[in-house]
Protein backbone atom coordinates (compact mmCIF):
# COMPACT_ATOMS: atom_id res chain seq x y z
CA UNK A 1 0.00 0.00 0.00
CA UNK A 2 1.33 3.27 -1.07
CA UNK A 3 1.57 6.07 1.34
CA UNK A 4 1.32 8.61 -1.11
CA UNK A 5 -1.87 9.56 -3.30
CA UNK A 6 -2.90 7.45 -6.37
CA UNK A 7 -4.55 9.34 -9.11
CA UNK A 8 -6.05 7.45 -12.08
CA UNK A 9 -6.12 9.59 -15.43
CA UNK A 10 -8.02 7.64 -18.86
CA UNK A 11 -6.33 8.64 -21.68
CA UNK A 12 -7.40 9.11 -25.03
CA UNK A 13 -9.11 5.59 -26.51
CA UNK A 14 -9.91 4.88 -22.75
CA UNK A 15 -11.41 7.96 -21.78
CA UNK A 16 -13.62 7.83 -25.12
CA UNK A 17 -14.39 3.91 -24.13
CA UNK A 18 -15.59 4.98 -20.46
CA UNK A 19 -17.48 8.20 -21.79
CA UNK A 20 -18.78 6.41 -24.84
CA UNK A 21 -20.18 3.70 -21.96
CA UNK A 22 -21.83 6.28 -19.76
CA UNK A 23 -23.67 7.66 -22.80
CA UNK A 24 -24.85 3.99 -23.67
CA UNK A 25 -25.46 3.16 -20.02
CA UNK A 26 -27.63 6.93 -19.17
CA UNK A 27 -29.46 5.80 -22.16
CA UNK A 28 -30.43 1.80 -21.09
CA UNK A 29 -31.31 3.46 -17.65
CA UNK A 30 -33.68 6.00 -18.40
CA UNK A 31 -35.02 3.09 -21.13
CA UNK A 32 -35.60 0.88 -17.45
CA UNK A 33 -32.85 -1.45 -17.71
CA UNK A 34 -30.72 -2.07 -14.50
CA UNK A 35 -28.35 -4.73 -15.12
CA UNK A 36 -26.99 -4.74 -19.25
CA UNK A 37 -23.38 -5.82 -20.38
CA UNK A 38 -22.31 -2.15 -20.65
CA UNK A 39 -23.29 -1.59 -17.05
CA UNK A 40 -21.70 -4.20 -15.56
CA UNK A 41 -18.51 -3.72 -17.83
CA UNK A 42 -18.79 0.18 -16.55
CA UNK A 43 -19.37 -1.12 -12.64
CA UNK A 44 -16.49 -3.27 -13.38
CA UNK A 45 -13.89 -0.15 -15.00
CA UNK A 46 -15.06 1.91 -11.36
CA UNK A 47 -14.34 -1.17 -9.24
CA UNK A 48 -10.74 -1.76 -10.36
CA UNK A 49 -9.64 2.21 -10.43
CA UNK A 50 -10.50 2.18 -7.10
CA UNK A 51 -8.22 -0.51 -6.62
CA UNK A 52 -5.67 0.66 -8.28
CA UNK A 53 -5.91 3.78 -6.62
CA UNK A 54 -5.88 1.80 -3.29
CA UNK A 55 -2.84 -0.60 -4.63
CA UNK A 56 -0.98 1.01 -8.18
CA UNK A 57 0.55 -2.29 -8.63
CA UNK A 58 -2.85 -4.32 -8.59
CA UNK A 59 -2.86 -5.01 -12.01
CA UNK A 60 -0.59 -7.74 -13.87
CA UNK A 61 2.38 -6.66 -14.71
CA UNK A 62 3.44 -6.97 -18.38
CA UNK A 63 6.74 -7.77 -19.11
CA UNK A 64 9.22 -4.86 -20.23
CA UNK A 65 9.78 -7.04 -23.82
CA UNK A 66 6.11 -7.46 -24.19
CA UNK A 67 5.38 -3.81 -24.25
CA UNK A 68 4.50 -2.29 -27.49
CA UNK A 69 6.96 -0.14 -28.99
CA UNK A 70 4.81 2.79 -30.31
CA UNK A 71 3.54 3.15 -26.53
CA UNK A 72 6.85 4.50 -25.21
CA UNK A 73 6.17 3.58 -21.35
CA UNK A 74 8.13 2.46 -18.70
CA UNK A 75 6.08 0.02 -17.23
CA UNK A 76 2.25 -1.49 -18.01
CA UNK A 77 -0.14 -3.46 -16.13
CA UNK A 78 -3.59 -4.81 -17.32
CA UNK A 79 -6.45 -5.98 -15.10
CA UNK A 80 -9.55 -7.94 -16.14
CA UNK A 81 -13.00 -6.48 -16.49
CA UNK A 82 -16.38 -8.48 -16.91
CA UNK A 83 -16.81 -9.76 -20.14
CA UNK A 84 -12.97 -10.90 -21.04
CA UNK A 85 -12.25 -7.21 -21.41
CA UNK A 86 -9.11 -5.44 -20.45
CA UNK A 87 -7.89 -2.45 -18.98
CA UNK A 88 -4.20 -1.59 -19.66
CA UNK A 89 -2.12 1.30 -17.10
CA UNK A 90 1.08 2.43 -16.79
CA UNK A 91 2.45 4.12 -13.27
CA UNK A 92 4.32 7.48 -12.80
CA UNK A 93 5.06 8.53 -9.86
CA UNK A 94 7.19 11.37 -7.97
CA UNK A 95 7.54 11.72 -3.98
CA UNK A 96 3.89 13.71 -3.78
CA UNK A 97 1.89 11.06 -5.57
CA UNK A 98 1.21 8.21 -7.94
CA UNK A 99 -0.64 8.66 -11.27
CA UNK A 100 -1.74 5.64 -12.90
CA UNK A 101 -2.63 6.57 -16.94
CA UNK A 102 -5.09 4.23 -17.90
CA UNK A 103 -4.25 4.01 -21.93
CA UNK A 104 -6.69 1.52 -23.04
CA UNK A 105 -10.24 -0.53 -22.18
CA UNK A 106 -10.50 -3.18 -24.63
CA UNK A 107 -12.44 -6.06 -26.02
CA UNK A 108 -10.20 -9.22 -25.75
CA UNK A 109 -9.74 -9.50 -29.66
CA UNK A 110 -8.29 -6.16 -29.60
CA UNK A 111 -6.15 -6.61 -26.38
CA UNK A 112 -4.43 -9.49 -28.31
CA UNK A 113 -3.97 -6.99 -31.31
CA UNK A 114 -2.26 -4.46 -29.11
CA UNK A 115 0.36 -7.19 -28.18
CA UNK A 116 0.61 -9.37 -31.31
CA UNK A 117 -0.60 -12.20 -29.96
CA UNK A 118 -2.06 -14.49 -32.72
CA UNK A 119 -4.99 -16.90 -32.41
CA UNK A 120 -4.12 -20.78 -32.88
Amino acid sequence: MSARPVRAILLEQAKAEFEELNRITAGQQAAGDSNSEEMQLLKSIKQKIELIKVNPAYGEKIPRQQIPKNLDVPNLFHVSLTGYWRMIYSLEGNQIEIIAFVLYIVDHPTYDKIFGYKKK
